[in-house]
Order: C-alpha cells, then sequence, then structure tokens
C-alpha cells in the first residue's frame, strides 16, 4: 500500500512524505537487502499509486506480482507522527486492490519450487478471498516440502481476536515457524488461559504444531523456543526514530538467519540487530539492514 507519512500531524499540515509499506512487502525488501531472492505477491490498483509500490519493490530488488486491479484503488495508510515518542497509524484498505486478493492470484508464484513461503494475519482480516488465497498458498507450500512461516501480525481495526483466532489457528497448524507478541501468541493458544512467562508462552505454540515460536516483545527483547529448547535476546539498545516496520526487519533478519542454515539462536541475534536497525529510521522498510551491514563496526550497537 502508499504510505503517507505526516509529522506535523494531519489535521492542519501542508505536506507530508509519500513512500510504500505493508508487513509483507517489508519482509520481502528485508530479505532482499539481505542478499535472499524474494518475491512479492498482492494487488495494486490501476493508479499512479500502485505503480508506485510495483517501482518502489522492483527498485528494492524484490520480484514483484503485482496484479492490477481495475475496479478498485490501492489501499492508503497514514503515519501521523507528530505525537512525540509514539507514531499513530491508520490504514485505509476496506474496498481496496488489496483486499481483493484470490486464490486464482496464486498462479503468478512459483511456490512450489521456492526455499520458503511468509504469510502474515492481515490479509486473513481483509476479506474471504484474501484469506483463501493465504490458505491456499499455505496449502501449496506444504504439499511440496517448502517451510512456512506465519506472523501472526494482529490488527485491532480489522477484527477482534475471538474472530481471527480461529483463522490464526489454522495458519499456525501449518506453520513451521510463528512470529507473535504476548498478547497476540496468548490470544492464539487461549487468552483465558495464557502461560505466564514467555517461554512457557511460546512453548504453548509449539504444540499447535509449528517447530519454531518466536516471541517478539520490543524494546523488551526478543526469545525461541522449539523442542531443544529456549533461547532469549535482549533487545539492542538505539535512538528510536520511528517503530513502524521494526517487527517486519526483525522477522526478515530471523527468516534470512534461518535460510543461511543458521541456528535459531544465530537467527534470533541477527533479528534483535535488524528490528534496532529499522527503529533508527522514520520510514517503514527504509532503515533495514543491508548484507555489507552485518560486518562488525566498531561502536555500533547494530551494526557489530
Amino acid at each position: 500500500m502508499i504510505r503517507v507519512a505526516g509529522p506535523d500531524g494531519f489535521e492542519l499540515a501542508e505536506s507530508a512524505r509519500l513512500g510504500t509499506g505493508g508487513a509483507e512487502a517489508n519482509v520481502a525488501i528485508g530479505l532482499a537487502r539481505l542478499g535472499h531472492d524474494a518475491a512479492w505477491l498482492g494487488r495494486v490498483g490501476d493508479d499512479e499509486l500502485g505503480a508506485r509500490v510495483r517501482r518502489q519493490l522492483r527498485a528494492e530488488g524484490v520480484e514483484t506480482h503485482a496484479v492490477t486491479d481495475r475496479e478498485a484503488p490501492t489501499g492508503l495508510m497514514l503515519k501521523d507522527a507528530s505525537h512525540p515518542e509514539r507514531t499513530v497509524v491508520r490504514f485505509y484498505r476496506a474496498g481496496s486492490a488489496g483486499s481483493r486478493l484470490a486464490p486464482a492470484d496464486l498462479d503468478r508464484l512459483r511456490i512450489a519450487d521456492a526455499a520458503w513461503l511468509h504469510v502474515t494475519g492481515i490479509p486473513l482480516a481483509l476479506s474471504a478471498s484474501a484469506a483463501d488465497a493465504v490458505l491456499g498458498a499455505v496449502d501449496i507450500a506444504r504439499a511440496h516440502g517448502v517451510g512456512v512461516s506465519f506472523d501472526v501480525n494482529h490488527r485491532a481495526r480489522l477484527w477482534d481476536y475471538p474472530t481471527a483466532v480461529p483463522r490464526y489457528r489454522e495458519v499456525v497448524s501449518r506453520a513451521d515457524v510463528v512470529f507473535g507478541g504476548d498478547d497476540e501468541l496468548g490470544a492464539v493458544v487461549g487468552v483465558d488461559g495464557a502461560p505466564g512467562s514467555p517461554a512457557e508462552l511460546a512453548r504453548a505454540v509449539l504444540a499447535l504444531g509449528p517447530t519454531e515460536a518466536v516471541l517478539k516483545r520490543g524494546a523488551r527483547g526478543a526469545g525461541v523456543a522449539t523442542p531443544a529448547g529456549w533461547e532469549w535476546r535482549d533487545a539492542v539498545p538505539v535512538a528510536v526514530a520511528d517503530t513502524v516496520g521494526a517487527g517486519d526487519a526483525f522477522v526478515a533478519g530471523y527468516l534470512s538467519a534461518r535460510l543461511e542454515g543458521r541456528a535459531p539462536g544465530a537467527a534470533l541475534d541477527r533479528a534483535v540487530r535488524a528490528g534496532a536497525a529499522a527503529c533508527r529510521h522514520p520510514g517503514d522498510w527504509e532503515g533495514a539492514l543491508r548484507a555489507a551491514d552485518l560486518d562488525p563496526v566498531e561502536g555500533d550497537p547494530v551494526l557489530r
């Protein structure tokens, strides 16, 4: 979707910064920057904003499969950065091209030949056809031995947990790696009976089928549970410009390391660095690490 960022708010602002955003696209860009071949599938409108989305993704090295929808506009996201230490985000995607994603669109992707498939919970909330497309993609991946990761990415403005959880569990049960925050993973395993400690919460997710459950806690750090045990990493302290997109950068960092054959603990190391790097930039993906950034830089807590 298109991102419009207003550093002075929108009520009286006379200018704003135009860019692109979207969780799945952010992860694809993050993976491409870290040296992996990444492909993205989505829908955009037959408009100038849709053309910008396609151009931006391709410029970042992402194989872009953007279905042009002539009956719906490109989705929109407004970022109000006028509030100290917090960014207010509003989405305008009901009836957008992205909400009209459908199983037939999957023919554009070579899922069976991929090394990995990453999906989020956002399309599950957008429409029945978008949800069917996500589940269809996951089923194709599973049928061909392709790894699957799922970032819950709950959007309370789109639906509530009682409505969302059954859909989330459909994907969680088919996924190899699941990402989520405390509330998200707690909802997936059962809000009323969610375990108290981070390790117990993540292990409860494993009981639903995945082999790795990654708990994202922002500035409090992150952990991963596997059948071999639990590992924790503190967050990397940085001066924060904007936290939007940090979770997607974290996911890209984690998946990039796992795709390289690194252990979950090493993947967690890279993930917290990638998430911290994203926080230092006001854009959603513009601060994502590149492969060259993984080399040590003396005195930098991220590039070390």
